[in-house]
């Protein structure tokens, strides 16, 4: 293979790195890209905010959270069905009343009728009512109908926008599973010990934050996590595998431990696919025919 300059053309080699710029600067053919470590969040940081949680919380499917930021989002999503259980009431209420208005109306044209018969006059069933005394679409009952005919949304042809009956139930934003202030549990991180030149930094500028409180090890994106869940310890897999899961005993406390008290962390990435998966994102863009 013809080895050249960075800048040389006069290669005969079409280089991928060459192949893959010449696409991006075309805007033809769909762009992935991997993601970076920095693109991750890391594994002791809210799935919300991305930030180093403060107050963790983890879900019972191993998704942390910071608490204030999982309460504002649960308070929203309340206030959100809570705004659109109104708007379905309202669209109920206001079904019966033009139920009720049909209802009124049709025994209204039939008591005219039956005046009329008694009269002798006869009313033609096509005839329309002139009982409010005039004819245009601007008044009487038909303004109700019609009060602004130049707004789309007010044209005979306008379909009606009917409101869906809204769930009350509150999803988990990553997950998507049913999300239950009660089913949230306090996680507790060991921190580790500090370096000297590392002492006077705040937790959030540190390279290593948190450690295994059974065997000392770096808790990090790369290192899997398991979470305890009567105390809300964290330790790392490796240990809970080879020291707990045998006897299932809490090794802090010394109580019991059942197979629901065993949460598996899910951690952010390392960049690596041997850590995590779906590391690549893709962006469709129309492609060149030939």
């Amino acid at each position: 293979m013809t080895r050249h300059a960075r800048n040389s053309t006069a290669g005969s080699v079409y280089t991928y790195h060459e192949k893959k710029r010449d696409a991006k600067a075309s805007g033809y053919g769909s762009l992935s890209e991997r993601f970076s470590k920095d693109s991750i969040k890391g594994f002791d940081c809210c799935s919300l905010t991305l930030q180093p949680c403060r107050n963790p919380v983890v879900s019972a499917d191993g998704y942390l959270f910071d608490k204030e930021a999982i309460l504002e989002y649960y308070l929203a999503k309340k206030k959100e069905i809570l705004r659109q259980q109104k708007e379905y009431e309202k669209q109920n209420k206001r079904e019966e009343n033009e139920k009720n208005e049909l209802k009124a109306a049709a025994h209204r044209s039939q008591v005219e009728k039956f005046i009329a018969t008694e009269k002798g006059e006869g009313m033609p069933e096509n005839t329309p009512s002139t009982s409010s005394g005039s004819l245009s679409n601007m008044a009487g009952v038909k303004a109700k109908d019609l009060p602004s005919f130049w707004v789309p949304a007010m044209t005979p042809d306008a379909k009606p926008i009917i409101v869906p009956k809204p769930s009350t139930e509150i999803y988990c934003p990553v997950s998507g599973k049913l999300l239950k202030i009660k089913d949230l549990i306090d996680v507790k991180f060991t921190l580790a010990p500090k370096d000297d030149d590392e002492r006077g930094k705040a937790l959030i500028s540190r390279q290593v934050r948190y450690m295994c409180p059974v065997t000392r090890d770096v808790l990090s994106n790369s290192v899997p996590c398991t979470i305890l869940k009567p105390t809300g310890d964290v330790v790392t897999t490796e240990c809970f595998e080879k020291l707990i899961k045998k006897d299932m005993i809490h090794p802090l406390t010394g109580k019991k431990l059942k197979e629901k008290d065993i949460i598996t962390l899910q951690r952010g990435g390392t960049g690596f696919a041997s850590v995590n998966d779906k590391l690549e994102a893709t962006e469709a863009r129309p492609s060149m025919m030939a």
